[in-house]
């Protein structure tokens, strides 16, 4: 996802003290940096490697952290082995309010090979694993959150999420089980161009009160509202992991605290930019100290508000 903007962007005021929970997923991902993908036969040396827990979940949540300086409750699902309690104890150090339903399946792995032109290419390994709202966890917190992002769950965990102020999804939780949980959605969020997250008109019902889907340098488009624009970046980006979930948790957290569609989508088009710009899924991730006026980061121009 390729955001960012025009040096003389206005600033965005601080977001609000609020309460944000995300229901989703974790994979352990291998980060492999290389010049491009090997082609068959090819042999290829790796020129950098990186291993964290990742995936939507874990990078929604750790966004909404870094845009909040509050806690943010992460509802996800691990396998009981050697990769589940690495990624718990990680993502407990960044500062997550980690509730885990643990499962006998192996936690799910990825390779991400990460491209010279900051594209990735990501290979899963294994089950997705989802919370289910027969899980033994804290469900009922999510009814004094001000704004809940999910990216894997079942229906009935769907349901009880709904009981928050706002609710937002990415289609990645998949179409079915977003239509067996029967709410409104107030954002689905997606993006245009990877057939896991497309969503047509008639889909859902009932339908998504704002469908947001995002088509990289080209902007994106919003139901209602219509197109907004990319962020014109001054150097290429590093790495491109992550970038449209850090731009969904923006979007998701202004929306949350009671802004507009505009200004929503600024803060997000600021976070899907600001990913860009390092190895990983979490080292340039947008802060909330970055909200009253815009970084000079030294490695991209300053993101504008999208044009509506």
């Amino acid at each position: 996802m390729s955001l960012s903007a025009p040096a003389e962007s206005p600033a965005l005021p601080p977001l609000p003290p609020q309460r944000l929970a995300v229901v989703g997923h974790v994979e352990w991902v291998s980060f492999v940096v290389v010049e491009s993908l090997p082609s068959a036969g090819q042999i290829q040396h790796a020129l950098e490697m990186l291993e964290q827990p990742a995936g939507g979940g874990a990078v929604v949540a750790a966004q909404f952290t870094r845009l909040t300086n509050q806690p943010v409750a992460f509802f996800t699902a691990l396998g009981r082995d050697a990769l589940g309690e690495r990624a718990a104890a990680e993502l407990r150090a960044m500062g997550l309010e980690l509730h885990v339903a643990w499962r006998e399946a192996p936690t799910r792995r990825a390779i991400t090979f990460v491209e010279a032109s900051g594209e990735r290419t990501i290979t899963v390994i294994g089950e997705r694993l989802a919370p289910a709202a027969s899980d033994p966890l804290p469900w009922a917190e999510l009814a004094a959150c001000d704004g809940v992002f999910v990216t894997a769950a079942d229906a009935a965990a769907l349901r009880l999420a709904r009981r928050a102020r706002l609710l937002a999804a990415t289609p990645r939780v998949r179409l079915p089980v977003l239509q067996a949980a029967g709410v409104e959605l107030d954002a689905l969020i997606g993006s245009a161009r990877d057939p896991g997250e497309r969503y047509r008109a008639g889909d859902l019902c009932p339908a998504p009160h704002l469908y947001v889907a995002t088509e990289a340098e080209q902007g994106g488009f919003t139901v209602p509202g219509g197109r907004f624009s990319a962020i014109e970046r001054s150097h290429p980006p590093v790495d491109a992991y992550g970038a449209g979930d850090s731009f969904a948790a923006g979007f998701t957290a202004a929306l949350a605290a009671g802004w507009d569609r505009s200004g929503a989508l600024a803060l997000a088009c600021r976070c899907g930019a600001a990913a860009l710009d390092a190895r990983g899924a979490y080292a340039s991730q947008w802060s909330a100290a970055f909200t009253g006026a815009p970084p000079d980061r030294g490695r991209r121009s300053d993101p504008a508000a999208p044009r509506g």
